[in-house]
């Protein structure tokens, strides 16, 4: 035999090996065997690439990262890890815009949340009536939810400011933007979950129904349970809008007018829909140089 080709055998069966090694030492005994296990990567450039997140502040590279295309697979995941006699790590990953390591899991196992959007499971379901609302998947970001309820004429009550975030992620923290003194967070603005517990059971929850887990959840920052569906509270979507955009020299003066827009019971209140403050910086002369406020009334 030649070799140079009796060489590149052996470096492919070493590394095979080595990779097979790798396998067998970083995941829990047993899970091979799962229905899952075809889900489950530890390529090392896949894993790399779930390495850190949108703060970027921290590099911690999980041992392998699963891939679900449905919330059953998931729940069998966590079912395997909750009854094993070794149980391990398992964290949950939308977008990755957390900005402090919270999703990250060094050597343990990441549930690419985002995968579940590449599979038949993907969904917007949207109903019309009285309580107008939308079930949808945690995978989903908010952007394709808006552009689904405006097929309805409809659209959610609150959404953040950046659009390109997963359902999952926000309801997870809190979900703010200029319309949350209105109807408050994205949090208080949903009918009724599906989680997947620590145990691995899949539940809905709502406020009448298993209300512990749903006010735990909300919130939570993934620390309860896995979202996978979201009912989500909707409203008649306007037509128009008035922008109005002031520039302020005095932040006491802005937040003074801020204050009487949204004030219950003043004259001035009831004219706006979303409200929103930023600060102007001068990078040349390194101090602030003003501040903006956006107004904006929808008819």
């Amino acid at each position: 035999m030649d070799l140079s080709r009796q060489s590149s055998i052996i470096l492919s069966i070493t590394i095979l090996t080595t990779f097979a090694s790798f396998v067998k030492s970083s995941l829990p005994q047993g899970l091979q065997t799962l229905n899952i296990s075809s889900e489950i990567t530890t390529d090392p450039n896949i894993t790399a690439s779930f390495a850190t997140d949108f703060g970027n502040l921290f590099n911690r590279t999980p041992g392998a990262v699963f891939l679900p295309s449905s919330p059953n697979d998931i729940a069998t995941l966590i079912r395997f890890s909750y009854t094993s006699s070794t149980p391990f790590h398992i964290s949950q990953r939308g977008l990755g815009h957390s900005a402090y390591g919270q999703t990250l899991v060094p050597d343990g196992i990441l549930i690419d949340m985002s995968s579940l959007d590449r599979t038949n499971y993907s969904r917007i379901n949207v109903t019309n009536g009285p309580i107008p609302y939308a079930d949808v998947g945690a995978e989903q970001i908010w952007i394709d939810v808006l552009n689904a309820t405006l097929k309805h004429d409809l659209m959610p009550r609150v959404l953040t400011d950046y659009l390109s975030l997963t359902v999952g992620g926000t309801l997870s923290n809190a979900g703010l933007s200029g319309r949350a003194f209105m109807h408050g967070p994205q949090i208080s603005n949903v009918y009724e979950l599906d989680v997947i517990t620590g145990t691995g059971e899949i539940v809905t929850c709502s406020r009448e129904s298993n209300p512990d887990l749903f006010y735990a959840v909300l919130g939570g920052l993934g620390q309860f349970g896995v979202i996978t569906r979201a009912r989500i509270a909707l409203e008649p979507a306007q037509k128009r809008v008035r922008w109005l955009e002031l520039f302020y020299t005095d932040i006491k003066v802005l937040t003074s007018d801020e204050e009487k827009l949204i004030s219950t019971g003043n004259s001035l209140s009831g004219i706006i829909d979303y409200l929103e403050g930023e600060v102007l910086f001068s990078v040349t002369q390194g101090s602030l140089t003003a501040f903006k406020a956006l107004y904006v009334a929808w008819f």
